[in-house]
């Protein structure tokens, strides 16, 4: 492919820098060999190499080092026992262990994660102190972190991590002191710094400690001199986007067309991970090689997500769907053992994998495999249960991992192999960690999932280096001094792309200007020196999104508002390539079910055939149900199934005691509730806490209901009750959530009232009582019974303590209406009248059988 873009500022500011690297070197009298060029971050090095190489092709050429490349090289110390080294996987067992040592064992859990992050942002201040300075240094800092924190006990704890967050770092190597001594500086006679856009503290200084060889050059202010006016330079193009999709797909258009029109290599700097995800993605399923050098979190991998869900599924209180996620995973297990229990637990509904148990006593041989498939699972679980030192955990791990069968497939993936590392699960790995003196301490399987966690979140993957790639992927920084052609910038909206950076850590500014920490103002300067270097690219596009993901309406960030009011930028067009589809609608389905009759009949069905007749089709006859989600969040369903057993519990207690007063039944209501609330084993669910708060409202407002509707002469016989009537062809089926006796005020036999609770809005219940024959329920509910006096009613039981009856005056009439209309539509069905599918009213919104009709996808 031919390049028709070159980045010819970038060459000329490398030229005038090495320039000034050579000139240097001579004026200090310097050979080249022994001159470093120190860069501000390692992709440079090699970026160094080849434009001296270009410029200076003959003789010796200085080395290109970063501080951390060059202490590596020199035979920095290694870290040994407590000291902190940056690796969460040591450092993780050090934090608990300080402190513990510190008085703080307690808030162990709690302040590991922040002492981590405070002791790595003071790793890098402290490294830039020269050793002989670094007492004076340390004496200083101490004063600036006080002993109890302003009075607040959450800032006492902060301020006790921050102490030995220092003390550690400051009892700590730093591989960067082998730089300061007197032989380096020696054998190295002349030393350039390549200054980026935020100045590195070791890097200064290395600067004094050099003095008169030392050179410092800004990357940004040579890039600057060679870039061209403001007047001369190509404006930047603008994308705004709907949303995350069209962004992603914008972006990736941009870079085709780039790579089209032969602008090579293309830098995509996008501010958002996921975006970054996507925009591959994209690039990928058109063929085009994208490298991304910071690569990404290792816990986002799908290896790293295998050896999670194996720790979470061995969890003692483990939810069946944690297990069966895990199961599915494991390339040994039967996929038609794995189904049947699947199938199994999704019936019976459980939501702790505990209750799988039950499914070894079931002595049916169709679910053999499934039990067997049980056993398997808790002899894999079981060995995980016990407190171990985190060496034996690790053991412990390994050792589920090759049971289970994933150990192979980790070993053999690239993340695979990165994950095994960070976690030193191979054998002799772990040498590191035994010699810590926290690794002893004894950890259950929560403290362990939960290092595991951390050493995940905090390890990177980066896949191997594509060295022919077209795209890389790389943060904005990193574009200082690169000769991209072209840059692409998604993400640059006010949410992810701020002017100001907000600083990391709770340091206050005093303690962030004594210790030396990066202030906003530093960091500011920072954002808008990257920015404006990356503008300085030949060709720039720049995307955000208009609304986020909850329709949140969102600005340009206030970088691209400035680059508009200053005339810099102008509106890109849509570099998606458009195309006709031919328009190809469906016609709505129009099946027969005369060859699938149905037997029986309860009201939930045939309200699916008054409302669609092919969603009692596709439901009924042909019986396609949806598969129950195991461990769903408690929702106002289950609050209604918990409120009948309730209620059915309540009114069969108080018919052995009918005399019982107002404390004795609210007495018997509590313990129903314990009871219903147990049985369902929803005490262990923290999502039913809101309908378990409203419980005194509603139990007080259902009580004084019930006084009020006894005081009638009504009186309760019994709850849930299966019902079942012959009619034609069909028998009528249905359970009753109960029945009363209502005795006349002047004598004579009692009339039968159904009822049938709801806890829907009163609003609704009324609507439904007004619909006439268009509500089938308690008409359905008479022709059950039939009974020429019944009496048929809801009973809306509000949350709020407001218990309504809601009573349906005509309801014989209404059901000698439905028996009729019952009769006729399964004559109808039965004679091969067609069952389209209606796709009218709101009962589309939640059908299961919608993908089936296809209703969007209709002529």
């Amino acid at each position: 492919m031919t390049v028709i873009a070159k980045n010819h500022a970038s060459d000329r500011a490398w030229r005038a820098v090495l320039e000034r690297v050579h000139a240097h070197a001579a004026d200090r009298g310097a050979h080249l060999a022994a001159c470093v060029v120190l860069v501000p971050y390692a992709q440079l090095m090699a970026e160094g190499r080849r434009q001296w190489a270009s410029h200076f092709p003959d003789g010796f050429a200085p080395r290109f080092e970063t501080t951390r490349n060059w202490s590596r090289q020199l035979g920095a110390p290694q870290p040994q026992g407590a000291d902190f080294t940056g690796e969460v996987a040591r450092d993780s067992v050090n934090a608990r262990d300080l402190l513990e040592r510190a008085g703080l064992a307690d808030y162990r859990d709690v302040l590991a994660g922040p002492l981590l992050e405070m002791a790595a942002q003071l790793c890098g201040v402290v490294a830039a102190v020269p050793p002989t300075a670094r007492e004076d240094w340390a004496t200083a800092a101490r004063a600036l972190l006080p002993a109890g924190g302003d009075g607040s006990a959450a800032l006492r704890l902060e301020s006790a991590a921050a102490r030995v967050a220092l003390e550690w770092v400051l009892a700590s190597p730093h591989s960067g002191d082998v730089l300061f001594e007197p032989a380096v500086r020696e054998s190295t006679e002349a030393l350039v710094v390549l200054e980026g856009y935020q100045p590195d503290a070791l890097a200064q200084s290395l600067l004094t400690h050099w003095s008169d060889r030392a050179l410092c050059i800004s990357l940004p202010a040579a890039l600057q001199a060679g870039a061209p006016s403001r007047e001369d330079a190509r404006p930047a193009m603008l994308h705004p986007a709907l949303d995350a999709e069209d962004e992603a797909q914008r972006a990736a258009a941009c870079v085709l067309r780039h790579l089209d029109s032969g602008r090579v290599p293309v830098a995509l700097a996008p501010t958002d991970r996921a975006l970054t995800r996507r925009i591959s993605a994209l690039l990928d399923g058109a063929g085009v090689a994208v490298h991304d050098e910071n690569g990404w979190t290792l816990s986002t991998t799908r290896s790293a997500a295998h050896v999670m869900s194996a720790l979470r599924a061995c969890a003692w209180d483990a939810g069946a769907d944690q297990v069966l996620d895990w199961l599915k995973q494991l390339p040994a297990v039967s996929p038609a053992a794995l189904r049947t229990l699947e199938k199994w637990l999704r019936r019976a509904g459980p939501r702790r994998w505990s209750a799988a148990r039950a499914i070894e006593s079931a002595r049916d041989p169709a679910l053999e495999g499934a039990a067997a498939l049980v056993g398997q699972a808790q002899s894999w679980r079981e060995p995980m249960q016990a407190a171990r030192p985190l060496p034996a955990w690790l053991a412990a791990l390994r050792g589920l991992l090759q049971d289970c069968g994933l150990w192979a497939g980790l070993q053999a993936d690239a993340a695979g192999s990165r994950v095994i590392a960070e976690l030193r699960l191979d054998e002799g790995l772990d040498a590191d960690l035994q010699a810590l003196s926290g690794a002893g301490r004894r950890m259950g399987l929560v403290d362990f999932t939960r290092w595991v966690n951390e050493v995940l979140e905090a390890g990177r993957y980066r896949p191997d280096y594509l060295a022919q790639a077209p795209v890389v992927v790389m943060p904005l920084p990193q574009l200082l001094a690169r000769p991209f052609c072209a840059l692409v910038l998604p993400g640059c909206d006010e949410k992810r792309l701020q002017a100001a950076p907000e600083p990391p850590g709770e340091w206050t500014q005093a303690q962030r200007e004594g210790l030396g920490l990066p202030l906003r103002s530093a960091l500011e300067a920072a954002q808008r020196a990257a920015w404006q270097g990356a503008l300085r690219t030949p060709f720039v596009d720049i995307l955000w999104r208009t609304g986020d993901e909850g329709g949140e309406p969102l600005l340009a960030s206030p970088l691209v508002l400035a680059l508009q009011l200053d005339g810099l930028a102008a509106d890109g067009s849509d570099c998606r390539q458009s195309r006709s589809v031919p328009v190809a609608p469906v016609p709505r389905p129009l099946p027969t079910g005369e060859r699938l009759p149905v037997s029986q009949l309860s009201s939930t069905a045939y309200s699916d055939l008054r409302h669609c007749p092919y969603r009692f089709f596709a439901l009924r006859q042909l019986q396609l149900q949806e598969s129950d989600e195991l461990g769903a969040e408690v929702d106002k369903r289950d609050f209604g199934n918990w409120l009948h057993a309730v209620l059915q519990h309540f009114h069969e207690a108080l018919h052995q005691d009918p005399a019982a007063g107002p404390e004795a039944r609210r007495a018997l209501m509590d313990a129903a509730a314990e009871h219903t609330t147990q049985a369902q084993r929803l005490d262990d669910a923290g999502d039913f806490l809101p309908f378990a708060s409203g419980w005194p409202a509603l139990r007080d407002g259902y009580l004084e209901w019930l006084a009020g509707h006894e005081a009638q002469g009504a009186s309760f016989r019994r709850a849930e009750v299966a019902a079942s009537q012959p009619l034609g062809p069909l028998q009528l089926v249905g359970k009753l959530d109960r029945i009363d006796a209502v005795h006349p005020a002047g004598g004579g036999e009692p009339a039968t009232l159904v009822i049938d609770y709801k806890t829907e809005n009163d609003t609704v219940t009324r609507r439904r009582v007004n619909a006439g024959a268009e509500d089938t329920q308690l008409a359905f509910y008479a022709a059950l019974l039939g009974d020429d006096t019944l009496r048929a009613a809801y009973v809306n039981v509000g949350e709020r303590g407001e218990t309504r009856t809601h009573e349906q005056e005509d309801v014989v009439a209404l059901r000698d209406q439905l028996v009729e209309g019952i009769l006729h539509d399964f004559s109808r069905i039965a004679a091969g009248a067609p069952m389209p599918a209606l796709g009218e009213g709101a009962v589309c919104e939640w059908c299961a059988a919608r993908g089936l009709c296809r209703k969007d996808f209709w002529a």
